[in-house]
């Protein structure tokens, strides 16, 4: 588990040991979602208004980020030409509509964005299920192989960007943005877009460096996690990379590649899937 040649918080490389688990062969889709929305009555994060006590001393100067809402990638030529930040804060955006909400809604079949942590937690628990901890996640994405041991080109058959990235996407593999689930060959465990595709939750709280324990890690507590970059802010792992990583910005398409998400915000290349201790029941 981890590496110690690429980013500095994927390392130290380790040997762990995980029990056996069930995991989802495919990220939760959209049409899923709906499922639970419609039987729970469920209301996701996006779907609230914001709370100016959670954002802590950040000085509101644009009023629609009280709004409810997601992040949303969506450069600019200006953006691109200055090098400023690529995201906007889009009111509307929710799993129902992932770019804003005068954009066309999500396709049946794409993996769920716009989830918030609790949100991706509250649907494990509908399931019957929960989100797999991050080193079941990485077990599982490796699938019996030391696939993360060489290299940091992208693979050639996942969803990542193609081209360089922000300026130029060649759109290779088939897909601009997120793709359907399933689009890809699964890996030999026979799980789809492990890696790619969008960023995938996992149960662990998020510190910059690991010292798991050898069985079952589950990461460190509350009190010991945090990104030095958003200090104050609760931040989970993600792991898995998205459509948005590319060979020249962010290399992160690989097993054990790891980044800080903030919990509490949706965005639209973040998704989950399910894991269970015992077999899942059919929906």
């Amino acid at each position: 588990m981890g590496r110690d040649d690429a980013y500095p918080e994927e390392g130290p490389a380790r040997e762990v040991a995980v029990s056996s688990f069930w995991i989802e062969p495919t990220e939760v889709t959209v049409e899923r979602f709906a499922a639970f929305v419609a039987e729970t009555g469920y209301v996701t994060v996006a779907e609230m208004p914001v709370d100016p006590a959670t954002l802590g001393n950040l000085e509101v100067t644009d009023e629609t980020v009280l709004e409810p809402g997601g992040a949303v990638f969506d450069p600019t030529a200006e953006t691109v030409a200055s090098g400023l930040n690529w995201w906007r804060y889009a009111p509307g955006a929710t799993w129902r509509h992932p770019r804003g909400g005068d954009r066309p809604a999500a396709a049946p079949d794409e993996p769920a964005t716009q989830i918030a942590f609790e949100d991706a937690r509250a649907f494990a628990a509908w399931a019957g299920g929960r989100l797999p901890t991050e080193a079941e996640w990485e077990y599982a994405a490796r699938a019996g192989s030391d696939a993360d041991s060489t290299g940091f080109a992208p693979p050639a058959h996942a969803n990542t960007w193609q081209g360089f990235f922000p300026v130029q996407n060649t759109k290779e593999d088939g897909f601009e943005g997120v793709a359907p689930v399933g689009c890809f060959a699964p890996n030999a465990y026979g799980l789809y877009d492990m890696i790619g595709n969008v960023w995938e939750w996992t149960a662990d709280w998020y510190a910059p460096r690991r010292a798991d324990e050898a069985k079952d890690p589950q990461g460190p507590p509350e009190e010991a996690s945090g990104d030095p970059a958003s200090p104050g802010v609760p931040v989970r792992v993600i792991k898995g990379g998205s459509y948005l990583c590319a060979e020249n910005y962010c290399m992160r398409y690989r097993p054990a590649a790891r980044h800080a998400q903030e919990t509490g915000l949706g965005t639209n290349h973040i998704g989950f899937r399910v894991a269970y201790d015992r077999a899942p029941r059919q929906e």
